[in-house]
């Protein structure tokens, strides 16, 4: 839960969350309801915005009513949108619907933008909160509804820049320079520095078959008495992006890639992520290794940390890897059905150890050569996903450990931790009424329950219709995994303790991970004053995480809608994922795209909520729509612009 301030004037201070009507909620410091901020009471503050606000002793419909008395610091100035003329007037129509004004622009303000473009603007003044902000267009992005145009839309909208700044691409340049006239030569003579050769060690890369870059390899070799030298390789950032260069800066700003359906927008310039980082194959490349010793039983014997130059022998795709080892023939099948051996193993005692599970199906899209999305399906996981899944969370795993619990009597000072809370208990009252209404059962004890609990009741669904609704309702009564420098481990994983350190391409907390861990095999030393320090970066990173997911969750939905704007009229078969007081959600079974089912254009009876029981029930009739019906819906409506579909019940 965020912090808020309170003072002894009742004054409190904290992060407002505002909904596309115009109203606010603030948390109330005891943890009781939200406090309710009416429209004329926001003061002009934006979702998001950290806020002072004073109770104003008073209620409506039962809930605690307050007022904004000044915005300390807002979340974002720049908004997207749709450029709109209305006579001589010129304005901003914002995508983000919880921006409750449009925003005026002066005709010297709007660059080159044309009626219906797509543009971002920047607030510039804003002096009488009864009335829009004023602002200036920065960028003219395209036509609206363009593919192009939408998806960058979404890009900007989220805070991220496509483009790098000069100086960067140039520091990036000079990289290569170096790396071809001074390091290739060196590696090829064979002249190592402070680097262990795992050149003549089998090694592979697994990744998607549309996978640009390659953050991870894996290295494999049998020893006499029948253990595994297994290394898991991953690419060495760090010797490129060095702290306080432009390089770091972007990075840092940036915080990670972004992955859209149909681009990635990199943390790194391309020479870098796609070229000098990546581990493409048959190429020599520096890396930053975690080498293990493994019986058959899967049980770490032996460890090592450090850097070295690898060559993979070869780029595998999922599917590829896949269908050697279901042959059983065909390059390096040993070594992947032994690897794929183990990774079961290390799964099976994730799940003992009260691991939960949760697999969920991803969504992805064809496009044509306008970007037009002209079919959608559900991406499958096959065992050499999880054979990567399970290697990465080994190593992951064992650098913190490693970190944190080695060396007890030496002082860690500064890390980087991937923790995860246990949820909070009042969610997980309402998870296990939810499921309870579904007809399954989760174990907990006024709203404190384990893993192992939560994992019985998602094994209890599997395979039936309400799988993926309670799946997903489960993920969102789970706290939210987060960057730290104090551990308190990872409850949905099982882990004491875990960080990232295999993504260092696309992910700023692993090349921080690898430069706290690289001093540390160096001797050198963490001081405890770094803590404050790395904190700030940690939270800096879990917001920046945040605002990429919701970047590549909007571009999905977009596409969805847009590709169900096709099938107007059409029939589709599809659960209820959702009720409301104004209507029914709804999720196509194929696409899983959702909508809504207003209940005013319900006309064979008068529908109520009964939030007991997750249902919308007849007045009349009583007729009941509960979550995880199966249902018989026609598509009425699509609007890509606002990500919204419209069904009524067939």
């Amino acid at each position: 839960m965020q912090q808020v301030k309170e003072d002894k004037n009742k004054i409190l201070e904290g992060i407002i969350r505002v909904t596309g009507k115009g109203v606010g909620y603030f948390p109330a410091p005891d943890d009781s309801d939200d406090f309710e901020i009416q429209p004329d009471n926001l003061n002009a503050a934006l979702n998001r915005d950290k806020v002072k606000i004073a109770s104003l002793d008073k209620e409506i419909l039962g809930r605690k009513q307050a007022k904004v008395l000044d915005i300390v610091e807002r979340h974002k100035t720049e908004f997207v949108g749709t450029f709109e003329k209305d006579g001589n007037n010129f304005f901003l129509v914002p995508d983000d619907k919880r921006m409750y004004r449009d925003i005026l622009l002066p005709r010297d303000k709007i660059l080159n933008a044309k009626e219906s473009d797509k543009i971002q603007v920047k607030i510039t003044e804003w002096l009488d909160p009864s009335k829009s902000p004023k602002g200036e267009v920065i960028r003219v992005i395209g036509r609206t509804g363009e593919h192009n145009a939408e998806m960058l839309g979404i890009v900007y909208e989220s805070g991220f820049e496509v483009d790098f700044p000069p100086e960067v691409e140039e520091e990036a340049q000079n990289w290569k320079k170096k790396y071809q006239t001074e390091d290739m030569p060196r590696v090829k003579a064979g002249k190592l520095k402070d680097r262990k050769d795992f050149r003549e060690t089998a090694t592979f890369t697994i990744d998607p078959a549309d996978a640009q870059d390659f953050d991870d390899a894996l290295s494999y070799k049998g020893l006499a008495n029948g253990d595994y030298e297994i290394g898991i390789h991953i690419a060495d950032v760090s010797h490129f992006v060095v702290e306080k260069t432009a390089l770091d800066k972007e990075a840092l700003k940036r915080g990670t890639s972004i992955y859209l359906v149909d681009r990635t927008i990199p943390m790194l310039p391309e020479v870098l992520s796609n070229d000098l980082c990546s581990l493409n194959p048959n190429e020599p490349k520096y890396a930053f290794s975690a080498v293990f010793v493994i019986d058959k039983e899967a049980r770490v014997k032996e460890r090592w940390f450090g850097k070295t130059l690898i060559e993979s022998d070869k780029r595998f795709t999922y599917e590829e890897a896949q269908e050697i080892m279901d042959k059983g023939t065909g390059t390096f099948v040993e070594e992947l059905k032994t690897l794929n051996t183990l990774a079961k193993k290390f799964r099976e005692e994730r799940f003992r150890n009260g691991a939960i599970d949760f697999d969920s199906e991803e969504v992805k899209f064809e496009l044509d050569d306008l970007g037009k999305p002209i079919r959608v399906y559900r991406k499958e996981r096959k065992d050499t996903h999880k054979l990567i899944e399970e290697f990465m969370l080994l190593a992951n795993r064992e650098v913190a450990t490693y970190m944190s619990a080695v060396h007890p009597e030496r002082s860690r000072g500064a890390f980087v931790y991937r923790i995860h809370d246990a949820p909070d208990r009042e969610k997980i009252v309402n998870l296990a009424t939810f499921v309870k209404a579904l007809g399954f059962e989760l174990k907990n004890k006024d709203g404190e329950t384990t893993g192992e609990d939560i994992a019985r009741m998602l094994r209890s669904v599997d395979g039936t219709p309400a799988e993926m609704l309670v799946k997903t309702a489960a993920v969102r009564a789970m706290s939210k995994a987060i960057y730290s420098t104090s551990n308190i481990g990872h409850f949905g994983l099982a882990f004491e303790y875990y960080t990232h350190f295999t993504s260092p391409i696309r992910r700023y907390p692993d090349l921080m991970v690898h430069r706290l861990l690289l001093r540390f095999l160096l001797k050198g030393k963490i001081e405890q004053d770094e803590i404050i320090k790395y904190q700030k970066l940690c939270a800096d990173s879990s917001e920046r995480e945040l605002e990429a997911a919701q970047a590549e969750r909007a571009s999905i939905k977009y596409k969805q809608v847009e590709y169900m704007q096709e099938h107007i009229g059409e029939e589709f078969d599809a659960i209820v994922s959702g009720v409301s007081e104004w209507g029914i959600y709804v999720e196509e079974i194929n696409t899983k795209a959702e909508g809504m089912v207003k209940l005013r254009n319900m006309k064979d009876d008068f529908y109520e909520l009964n939030e007991k029981l997750y249902a919308i029930v007849g007045k009349n009739t009583g007729k009941k729509y509960s979550l995880g019906d199966k249902i018989r819906v026609t598509l009425v409506a699509s609007d890509p612009e606002r990500k919204t579909l419209d069904f009524t019940f067939v």
